[in-house]
């Protein structure tokens, strides 16, 4: 009985891999075990910076804050420390987003938060 390869399905998955490797640099996107590996190696970054993605748009949010609290004044840990005792709830992503395109609202917010508390 002949030996059966299956030819068809195994250059295809190996085009659905070289595809995704397209823009790759040199033997990277054309020979098969370094774009197998390139591939692999992407969606182990992809998987870990969708984690990290999280830990940088906090860490811009606390930069964004910070810069329009100085202009009032105020450090960005003496002012969330008075955001919490002000009860005010709203978190660092919409009071980063106040400050860079509603200044005017987070001057009244600032203004709020050093009244009640």
């Amino acid at each position: 009985m002949p030996r059966a390869k299956n030819a068809v399905a195994s250059r295809a998955r190996r085009k659905k891999i070289l595809k995704q490797t397209k823009g790759n640099f040199g033997a990277r996107k054309n020979v098969w075990t370094v774009a197998k590996n390139t591939y692999e190696k992407g969606l182990t970054y992809a998987y870990r910076d969708r984690k990290k993605k999280k830990s940088e748009f906090r860490a811009l949010w606390i930069q964004r804050i910070n810069a329009a609290v100085r202009m009032e004044g105020l450090s960005y840990s003496k002012f969330m420390g008075l955001v919490h005792k002000a009860g005010v709830n709203m978190n660092r992503k919409v009071l980063a987003d106040l400050a860079m395109n509603q200044p005017e609202a987070f001057k009244a917010v600032i203004a709020k938060v050093k009244e009640l508390a």
